[in-house]
């Protein structure tokens, strides 16, 4: 199967701007799954909560999802995409998962960044994994994380105990180490990354943050298949084969799973 990641460069606060300008490449990347970044639509520094909650949609029901399916019905792909989610007075960043079929699920960001504690309730419900078919209907077992959910190793092995042959990670980095450890993250984990992340600077008008790009995709033996630069919107695809993430023995003697001592690690 084909994995896509879409780097951006969204202009903050408009939503249907930054769709418009995204949709060529989500249509064109012939690819089985295409994650764009981390609140690709709407721009990440929020100049208050206010305008993060201006910016927020309902899910499945909000123009970024119902414009996702549209993509995902006519490229047959499964998409992953970020977006800020409201739910009543709660304003969550989320990863909405959407298949040619429609929505699928929603993955609410459980490790918060910086300003987003002040203007986003952290995700309660865990980690998910889901079971989607690429073009030619081959099953694959598919996780979400999203951008700081990298630093801390729990995330994605979680998602990699749960069965995920793939983890989709929108991102809007900025922090220079992410493009580094995600070959790390897939090696310990035996699993694929997809990393979307995005690019330029962006101001709340009290601080400027820059993005590192670098947008990749890593395989199970901490390969990078596929990396965007730092500066620039890009496209990176790769093609892989989830069954090799299902490989979880290391030689004769050592297993990834079977090896590990969960009653001796602290907590």
């Amino acid at each position: 199967m084909i994995v896509s990641c879409i780097q951006t460069a969204p202009r903050l606060g408009a939503p249907e701007v930054n769709l418009d300008r995204v949709e060529a490449a989500v249509l064109g990347a012939d690819a089985d799954l295409v994650v764009l970044p981390e609140l690709f639509a709407s721009g990440y520094f929020f100049e208050s909560t206010d305008q993060a909650r201006a910016l927020a949609e309902a899910v499945p029901d909000g123009p970024t999802t119902r414009r996702l399916h549209d993509w995902a019905r006519q490229s047959g792909a499964t998409l992953v995409a970020g977006l800020p989610e409201r739910d009543g007075d709660r304003l969550y960043n989320s990863a909405v998962v959407v298949t040619p079929n429609g929505w699928l699920g929603t993955y609410r960001k459980t490790h918060l960044y910086y300003e987003e504690t002040t203007h986003f309730t952290p995700g309660a419900d865990g980690f998910h994994v889901w079971t989607v078919t690429d073009r030619q209907r081959r099953s694959y077992r598919l996780g979400v994380m999203i951008c700081f959910d990298w630093f801390f190793p729990e995330s994605a092995r979680t998602l990699a105990l749960d069965g995920a042959d793939v983890i989709a990670h929108p991102s809007n980095l900025v922090l220079p180490h992410c493009p580094s450890a995600m070959p790390i993250r897939a090696l310990e984990n035996g699993v694929f990354t997809a990393t979307a992340n995005r690019v330029g600077d962006e101001s709340n008008g009290r601080e400027t943050l820059t993005f590192v790009g670098q947008s990749r995709i890593c395989s199970p033996r901490a390969e990078v298949l596929a990396t965007a630069p730092i500066e620039g919107e890009a496209v990176v695809r790769a093609e892989i084969d989830p069954r090799q993430a299902r490989v979880t023995a290391l030689n004769t003697y050592n297993d990834r799973v079977t090896d590990r001592r969960p009653s001796l690690y602290a907590s």
